[in-house]
Parts: structure tokens; sequence; C-alpha cells
């Protein structure tokens, strides 16, 4: 089966707001990220395993708030108590992975790759991008952090991957993706963006 993009109608490659006169790493970089897995993972209420020792391609799941367990290829966000994100471009390897060592009677497993979109921000001034619809305070927020929250309204999880220079991904729900990405190029105008 083929997937579309949530954003290919509406995601066009080229430069745009107050870009000129700049150099272009000065620009907030924009683009989708496609083709990653995306997998829900919750543990039972009524389950006694213990998940300090369950191991996803070498990463722990971490229960602290704001919390992330990464490496280049995956990522682990802690997305409540006993809910983690599993992120990851690894994904035949990975699905093999959580088969393994997740059992139904413990832990529900979802696949939501195909319900997300995914839009990336690089650059100095991605955090304040952001601040212009979320209630979240970025000042607080470093690399390997991620949080849930709103952005204009619609709901968001934001993971922060980078910190030099800000490197921050956004996911949410399929149907929503038009209108955050609508959205948060509009908030880009002010500081001028390369669409990717």
């Amino acid at each position: 089966m083929t997937t579309t993009s949530s954003l290919k109608n509406v995601h066009n490659k080229g430069l745009f707001g107050d870009h000129e006169g700049k150099e272009e790493k000065d620009l907030i970089k924009v683009y989708e990220n496609k083709n990653l897995l995306i997998v829900q993972i919750a543990q039972y209420k009524n389950s006694t395993i213990s998940v300090k020792e369950i191991k996803i391609d070498n990463l722990n799941l971490k229960d602290q708030p704001l919390n992330v367990s990464s490496n280049n290829d995956t990522r682990i966000l802690w997305n409540g108590p006993k809910n983690w994100l599993l992120v990851s471009q690894k994904n035949s390897f990975v699905k093999k992975e959580l088969e393994k060592k997740f059992n139904e009677t413990d832990f529900a497993v979802t696949d939501l790759s195909q319900s997300r979109a995914i839009i990336e921000l690089e650059g100095a001034n991605a955090k304040e991008i952001l601040k212009k619809g979320c209630p979240f305070n970025f000042n607080e927020l470093r690399k390997n952090n991620c949080f849930n929250s709103i952005f204009n309204g619609m709901s968001v999880t934001v993971d922060m991957i980078g910190d030099n220079p800000d490197k921050v991904r956004i996911f949410t729900l399929r149907s929503f993706g038009e209108s955050l990405y609508h959205s948060i190029t509009d908030s880009c105008l002010e500081f001028g963006y390369k669409s990717i």
C-alpha cells in the first residue's frame, strides 16, 4: 500500500516571508518528515511488568515527564504515565522488537504512522515560532524534551530534537495537518523561511 502525505497539496518548496537580504543559515527551515514509524505504547494499569528492563533499539522507556530516550534512528517520547510514543526510521527492525518484547496482556501497542502529520522546524527562531501559538514555556525546553499541548487550538506533540541550532519536530493528527502547516508557516513569515 502506498502512502500519501497529508501535506502533499500545501507543502511548496522555496523561500517565503522576510527572507530578502538574509543568509540562508539565518532562515527557519520548514519541512515535512515522512516515512517514520510512529507507535504508541501503553502499559495497562494491572500490569506488574517493570519497564526498566525493556529496551527497544537499545533505548529504555523512561517514565519521567518531558523526557526522551534517543539514538540516531529512534526516539521514545514520554507521552504520559505508562504511555510512550516511539518514532523510528528503522521500521521493520523496530516492529520485530516490539512484537517480541510487548505482550498483549500487559501492553497496547498501536501503529499510528499513517494517522499523523509531522512538521519539523530548524533554526535559531524555531522556539519563537512555537511561542506564537502554544502556551508552553519554551525557555525551559531543552534537547530531548517533549510535551503535549496545543498550537492555535490544534492538539500537538512537540519533540525537541536538537539545540544547536534548535530543531523541533511537531506531530499532529493527520486531519489537522494542513491547518497546522498553514499556521506554522504563517508564524514563520516574520523571520523568513525556507521550505524544504
